[in-house]
């Protein structure tokens, strides 16, 4: 094998640079979708509602619809996104959908706006996918889990930022009350950034055989690092869409734990919206969580368990507590909800960890997205109006959902652990040496065998 030949300073040097290419662009990128797609609470802030006559819960179906739409559109964005140049492909629905967050900024009322979410979400449905694909084409399995909360820390950190570039352009506004009102220069700011960064993405990213800024002897040890995997290398295009793999996938046990677990983990995350805080210590916990990882990687489970406690007992104290004292606790119970947020990346890094064979991929990845855009959509009306100030009913709610999902991942990681021992035990009636089964198991994983056709391929958990 060519990985033989090269020395471990070598695959050091080259994940540097691996790392340096990807991960700042990814990060900028990732966070950008994220402010775009939640920018209307910013701008509700600053007279959005009442400049286009907002009323009623029109305000919650600009959410919803974006929602719906993104489900809608993510088989067949999957789709495209398998027959054509990853980074390309991205690049340019980067720069659509910044258009769309310009254009905003022109928007005169609740139908301007609801069409203009719909497209949005239309086009926004791919950047996640495009980012597991990327992370499972550039790195091995026990990086996924900590690359992926690298980027994912962009959730947090871009609105951060964002936030405050956005409270400027409001200042401004407030000191130039004949000028641009301040939610339409937000649109303008948000939209001209994901545009410039689209084309940054258009050049830049991609998978190994995609990009241009390798070498040929680096291309090679980029996919020889990633063999290991037993989920298919980035060595051949596979753009031929395989029946048989796509209906293996609804056969796959593992297809409804990430349909069911994505859903539950949905509703509550999405119900509850972030602050400069929150997001802080959604970050300083991503991180604290995700390093682990790269040593011991079978620990993805026990973070996503000890993740969900916080946010549940925060979620059900906070339906308690009276709403007319104890500030500061109830503040701290809110912030606690951040962590709550982890879990739903950490599932997403099972696609790239736990799925081989191409079709079969983009058949789970779309599975898993539609499954998030439905728990986003529904989430979007579960802390209603007119349960205020205390949002009894939806609070309860929400604690229930994680502790749904706490027993549901307990199974899941139950399944994977069953599965490997019943491979292994196929293995060594045998009489296959652990030596022989590795090499089999990447021979099968390049020639596009499924996880479920390899018996040689081992889940991680």
């Amino acid at each position: 094998m060519f990985s033989k030949t090269i020395s471990k300073a070598y695959y050091r040097k080259l994940l540097w640079k691996i790392d340096l290419f990807l991960l700042p662009l990814m990060w900028f990128s990732y966070g950008t979708q994220q402010a775009d797609k939640n920018s209307l609470s910013t701008q509700a802030v600053f007279g959005i509602r009442e400049d286009t006559g907002l009323i009623s819960d029109q305000f919650n179906w600009l959410s919803t619809g974006f929602y719906l739409s993104f489900l809608i559109f993510e088989a067949p964005g999957n789709w495209l996104m398998q027959q054509v140049h990853t980074g390309r492909f991205l690049g340019v629905v980067m720069i659509l959908w910044g258009v769309v967050v310009l254009v905003v900024a022109f928007a005169k009322n609740f139908t301007h706006l609801i069409i203009l979410r719909i497209i949005q979400g239309a086009l926004e449905c791919t950047i996640s996918p495009a980012f597991l694909l990327i992370t499972g084409a550039w790195y091995k399995s026990h990086e996924h889990a900590f690359r992926s909360v690298i980027w994912a820390t962009s959730n947090g950190g871009m609105n951060i930022i964002t936030g405050v570039i956005s409270y400027a352009i409001a200042e401004h506004a407030q000191n130039n009350p004949n000028g641009l009102a301040a939610w339409k220069g937000i649109s303008l700011f948000l939209g001209a950034l994901t545009i410039v960064l689209g084309i940054l993405v258009f050049f830049i990213l991609g998978t190994p055989r995609e990009v241009r800024w390798l070498s040929r002897d680096e291309r090679r040890a980029a996919i020889s690092r990633v063999v290991a995997n037993k989920t298919g290398s980035d060595r051949e295009q596979r753009s031929e869409f395989k029946w048989d793999q796509a209906i293996q996938t609804l056969k796959d046990p593992q297809t409804y734990f990430f349909f069911f677990v994505t859903i539950i983990n949905a509703l509550p995350s999405s119900a509850n919206t972030g602050t400069a805080p929150s997001f802080a210590v959604g970050i300083v916990w991503f991180l604290l969580c995700g390093w682990p990882s790269l040593r011991n990687p079978n620990i993805r489970f026990y973070l996503m368990l000890f993740s969900l406690l916080p946010a549940f007992a925060g979620l059900i104290a906070l339906g308690l507590l009276p709403t007319d004292s104890m500030k500061w606790t109830r503040w701290g119970l809110y912030i606690m909800q951040a962590t709550g947020t982890l879990p739903g990346l950490l599932i997403w890094t099972f696609v790239p960890s736990n799925v081989a064979g191409r079709t079969k991929k983009t058949v789970m990845t779309t599975v898993l997205f539609v499954a998030y855009s439905t728990g986003a959509a529904i989430g979007g009306q579960i802390i209603r109006p007119e349960d205020a100030p205390k949002y009894i009913r939806g609070l309860t709610v929400s604690g229930i959902l994680y502790g749904v999902d706490f027993f549901c991942m307990l199974l899941w990681r139950t399944y994977y652990i069953f599965e490997n021992r019943r491979r292994a035990k196929i293995i060594q009636d045998r009489g296959i040496s652990q030596e022989e089964s590795e090499r089999l198991g990447k021979l099968n994983a390049e020639a596009d065998m499924t996880d479920q056709e390899n018996i040689h391929f081992i889940y991680q958990f």
